[in-house]
């Protein structure tokens, strides 16, 4: 039995997979890692198989075409024979007691508990290597950690908390449930994969322990103010695709404080796309975001109104340059102060 599929999505990784690999080989035979090779041109290809051939039990090697990140995603998800599933993308790494914590805690609950958990969350932490330093992203004054809860025992999330994929295990059925498959050749899916399986999660477990270790600091990373800056397009197809993923007002129905937490990441969401528009300063972008908001209006005047005026967006109602002044502030520092890019 595999209690946990890890997918390593791997594109031109050879200066860090290997990190990436020897974190995830403490859980053993109880768990499987499939490597997906994304086309790259670099060593990557053979460090994955050199794994595979050591050892067979536990690591599966899978060589496609260039198709993104969230290609490798979906290749994982297709592939997974897991009961539960995490992605960790191979510049990053997990901390091996609190992986032993969470194995322990998954093999406990499926062998153990009559009850099924859909979700596992714990903390994650931005690692600055190259200036030594990190912060950390808990949720304990979210949920009551080591106890089994649902959407309804929600608390509060503060400004800089939200659900990352990096702060989330699901069951490998709820993600499957959910018809996930994330658009090929796009950055930043990972907003998507963090969205679009939570109405399905009913049970779910908080463990307050510091999993998975996000490296910050590469030029070419995605989450570069540059970077992001030549991918706009696809934060707009991101954004696009969370807004139209479900009916908000039938998630209400069933789960008023889900629905909040949904909300308040569409609010995120749209806001980050705001401010990398006005960072581009462009007329196009420009009017590419009130084509996005226009959408939302005609499309859902309801949550249009919650979006609009929630507290990430009262700057919206200011005039546009001043408007734009105070989104590029408030972004940097958060930037600063939370060290997520």
């Amino acid at each position: 039995m595999k209690y946990i599929t890890f997918v390593v999505p791997s594109y031109n990784s050879e200066a860090y997979l290997e990190r990436c690999v020897k974190s995830l080989l403490p859980g053993g035979e109880d768990v499987e890692i499939i490597i997906v090779n994304d086309g790259s041109t670099d060593n990557t290809g053979k460090i994955a198989d050199m794994y595979a051939n050591l050892y067979p039990n536990i690591i599966k090697a899978v060589h496609k075409e260039n198709g993104g990140h969230g290609s490798g995603i979906n290749v994982g998800i297709e592939r997974a024979n897991g009961i539960y599933f995490k992605v960790v993308d191979s510049d990053d790494w997990v901390n091996e007691g609190s992986y032993l914590t969470l194995l322990n805690k998954i093999k406990e609950v499926v062998e153990h508990s009559d009850k099924t958990i859909d979700l596992f969350v714990s903390n994650y932490v931005y690692n600055h290597l190259d200036k030594g330093s990190f912060h950390r992203i808990h949720y304990r004054n979210v949920f009551d950690s080591n106890k089994i809860s649902t959407w309804e025992d929600i608390k509060y999330f503060t400004i800089s908390q939200y659900f990352l994929m990096h702060a989330l295990t699901f069951r490998t059925d709820i993600i499957r449930m959910a018809g996930v498959k994330l658009p090929e050749h796009t950055f930043y899916v990972d907003n998507i994969f963090a969205y679009q399986p939570l109405p399905y999660v009913k049970n779910l477990i908080y463990l307050d322990i510091d999993f998975y270790q996000y490296y910050i600091g590469r030029e070419d990373q995605s989450v570069n103010e540059k970077s992001m800056l030549k991918r706009i397009d696809q934060q707009f197809t991101v954004t696009r695709t969370v807004l139209n993923s479900y009916n908000i007002k039938q998630i209400k129905q069933m789960s008023p404080k889900l629905t909040k937490y949904m909300i308040r990441q569409i609010c995120i969401l749209m806001s980050i796309t705001s401010v990398l528009c006005s960072l581009a300063n462009t007329n196009e972008y420009k009017s590419e975001m009130k084509k996005l908001w226009a959408e939302l209006r005609d499309t859902d005047k309801w949550l249009y109104n919650q979006v609009k005026y929630f507290s990430f967006n009262v700057v919206s109602t200011l005039p546009e340059p001043i408007c734009d002044k105070v989104s590029i502030s408030c972004y940097r520092f958060a930037k600063r102060r939370y060290m997520f890019a």
